[in-house]
């Protein structure tokens, strides 16, 4: 851990997805934040929260969360503080979940630098990351911008957002944002790739309070209640009124739309620390160890036999016997078995996703 943390730095973790693109393993009782997929003894938001406090002290993080998953939140991140567990009443997505911490965070201090991370994402060189993180910390201090974390594609994964580079700043590595496009077919996105002009989104943006403030109020005008408009030293439990009563008139808008989309005053910093959004079941066979055969086998019990390109995913107890399967999904969990090509899964799982829902009920989602 780092000798002395700025006591200016404050972050926001977004751990109210409900992973449905690794489903069946990642369920609505459980979704993937709270698993541990790599075998590390600590789950995806526990490995997030453990990579932040490097930077950041532990009160100045905050959790946003479904109020579904709070529980979840308070048993495996204990240290935080529980007033900084922001579970909202109703999913409205990330912008205005991030919204309501940042309005906490501006009551606690006008000079917050502020960095947005979600919970469901792989770091492989964290030295090099926090590096990157402080740098755009220091930027943002005096620079009134959106600074999200941009990294060189290494495949074209259509999965992902893509973020067109524009002119350059001053800042080494730190870039305009010219557009986005996201989850662009895989023609469009490998002629992103070898465009050399794109980078992969993260989802992670760095900003000042004074400046989130602002921003809010110019990108989504209708608000019918707005956090960022509280003043004065209010209560807690004034808060949690006003959020119970407002909150699910919040547009549904992500971070992501909200700041790639609908601003103009945008810029990516070029990343290099080596990177997986651990949404899908194709990230995760990107970036884990293969064995041999170029199989990723998670933590399960499996006998496979001229078998392939495949990812393989059982609960403990059960083995499996896979026998001439090339490129595809196996995954496991309760109820519900997955067996599905691999590429360009995220579609596929959407639409099983949603049949069995209606066909069979909630219960198997």
């Amino acid at each position: 851990m780092m000798e002395t943390l700025n006591q200016d730095n404050y972050c926001v973790i977004l751990a109210g997805g409900k992973g449905r693109r690794l489903w069946p393993s990642s369920r609505l009782e459980r979704p993937k934040q709270f698993m541990d997929f790599f075998g590390t003894g600590r789950s995806m938001l526990q490995q997030t929260f453990d990579r932040i406090r490097k930077i950041v002290p532990v009160d100045h993080i905050y959790i946003t969360t479904s109020k579904e998953y709070m529980g979840r939140v308070r048993q495996q991140l204990p240290e935080v503080p529980s007033e900084h567990v922001l579970a909202e009443p109703v999913n409205r997505n990330t912008a205005p979940a991030v919204a309501w911490a940042g309005r906490r965070i501006h009551r606690e201090s006008d000079d917050a630098r502020i960095l947005v991370v979600p919970a469901d994402q792989l770091v492989m060189n964290e030295a090099s990351f926090l590096q990157s993180v402080q740098e755009g910390l220091d930027f943002v201090t005096d620079n009134d911008i959106m600074l999200t974390m941009g990294i060189k594609p290494t495949r074209p994964e259509p999965g992902y957002g893509y973020i067109q580079i524009g002119e350059p700043t001053l800042a080494k590595g730190i870039n305009k944002v010219q557009s986005f496009t996201e989850k662009p077919e895989r023609e469009f996105a490998k002629v992103f790739m070898e465009s050399g002009e794109f980078m992969w989104n993260t989802g992670m943006f760095m900003t000042n309070v004074r400046h989130l403030r602002q921003w809010y109020l110019k990108v989504i005008p209708d608000m019918p209640y707005r956090l960022a408009n509280l003043k004065g030293h209010y209560s807690l439990e004034e808060e949690a009124e006003y959020v119970q009563n407002y909150y699910p008139a919040y547009p549904n808008l992500s971070m992501d739309q909200a700041a790639l989309e609908l601003s103009d005053n945008v810029y990516v910093v070029q990343c290099d620390f080596g990177w997986a959004d651990i949404g899908t079941w194709h990230s995760l066979y990107e970036y884990l160890q293969k064995t041999d055969d170029e199989n990723v086998v998670l933590e399960s019990e499996v006998l496979m036999d001229n078998c392939r390109n495949n990812i393989v995913c059982l609960p403990k107890g059960h083995i499996g016997v896979i026998n001439g399967l090339d490129g595809y999904i196996v995954a496991e969990q309760g109820d519900v078995l997955l067996i599905c090509p691999k590429e360009d899964s995220s579609a596929l799982i959407r639409k099983y996703v949603n049949e069995v829902g209606m066909k069979y009920g909630e219960k198997y989602i």
